[in-house]
């Protein structure tokens, strides 16, 4: 039965509270996570010792920081910075035409889903990351014609990291900083390391939810299985896994946050525009009026942890394998 959102007794009620509490309790765990952890600058990162120069720190920086060259580089040194690019460049392109045909044949309200603001996320996640892999190329290949120079000349050539070989358009001027003899990330990488985490669990989610929940038990009379359909549930995983076997990002446990505020953020705008519009709920469960409601929100809410976990799993056999097959050449401890 359809049911008038926008009217006031729809959010005036202890559902409607009690929603409201899960999804602001866990936004704000997300936001204490950020502070605390986040960045070179974070209270994890100063540590006890706030009075310590910068030469005093130990190599190894706190878990909120992360290198540049942590997002172009492949996490064995025999692969060539280029695989990555090419990977990279190949699931941006599918992935953006899987997004434009389902875009034209359902049209816009397709981002009323969870599914394609995931969806367009990995994409966007992609393009970025191509870009980065570019520079990273760049800096490979010139680190590389250094190394030769230098052994004809008797002399290590190091890479610049000025004008000349990094567009300031990369990072902010605030950003050139290092630690242990490695370029932190600016704007550009922090931004790229954030998406690779919301979509680590984002993927996840949104294809355990409709193949384990949505299909068999509330939607499976409403979908056609079709290309798009399947599509949309299963390619972004597998790119996004494929990228993460290649990849030298790390996954502190922390980074969930970005996964907690993306799907709250999803959810406040459902709400902003169910206030405004009674138009039909993307998922049954986000409708307050459905059975049970409250209990449905804390559900989702709570599977945010296993669905990162099963990522973080997917990066600890990565890790394990890696560590014993090629043991002198994995870069990413």
């Amino acid at each position: 039965m359809a049911v008038d959102t926008t009217a006031p007794e729809y959010w005036l009620n202890w559902k409607f509270l009690l929603c409201a509490i899960w999804v602001y309790s866990f936004m704000a765990l997300a936001c204490f996570l950020i502070w605390r952890y986040e960045g070179p600058s974070s209270p994890a990162a100063n540590g006890d010792g706030g009075g310590d120069s910068e030469e005093a720190r130990p190599p190894r920086a706190a878990p909120g920081v992360l290198y540049l060259e942590d997002c172009w580089k492949p996490c064995l040194e025999q692969i060539h910075p280029g695989w990555l690019l090419v990977f990279r460049l190949v699931s941006f392109f599918i992935l953006a035409s899987v997004l434009v045909v389902d875009v034209v044949v359902d049209g816009w309200s397709v981002f009323l889903f969870y599914t394609q603001w995931t969806f367009l996320l990995v994409t966007l996640y992609f393009g970025i990351g191509s870009v980065l892999s570019i520079y990273g190329c760049y800096q490979y290949s010139y680190k590389i014609g250094g190394d030769r120079s230098g052994a004809d000349h008797g002399a290590y050539i190091i890479a610049p990291t000025g004008e000349s070989a990094y567009d300031h358009s990369m990072k902010s001027p605030c950003d050139s900083k290092m630690h242990g003899g490695k370029e932190i990330a600016g704007f550009w990488g922090y931004l790229f390391q954030i998406m690779f985490h919301t979509n680590a669990g984002a993927v996840m989610i949104t294809d355990l939810v409709f193949w384990f929940i949505l299909y068999p038990f509330l939607a499976h009379n409403q979908y056609d299985m079709n290309f798009l359909l399947i599509g949309t549930h299963s390619i972004n995983a597998v790119f996004m896994i494929g990228d993460t076997a290649l990849n030298n990002l790390h996954f502190p446990w922390f980074r969930i946050a970005y996964f907690l505020l993306w799907t709250g953020t999803f959810v406040n705008v459902q709400w902003l525009i169910h206030a405004n519009v009674s138009i039909w709920w993307p998922y049954p469960f986000l409708d307050l009026a459905f059975p049970g409601a409250p209990v449905w929100y804390l559900v989702v809410a709570l599977m945010h942890f296993p669905c990162y976990a099963v990522f973080a799993l997917v990066l600890r056999l990565k890790q394990s394998l890696l560590e014993r097959w090629f043991p002198h050449s994995y870069t990413c401890v």
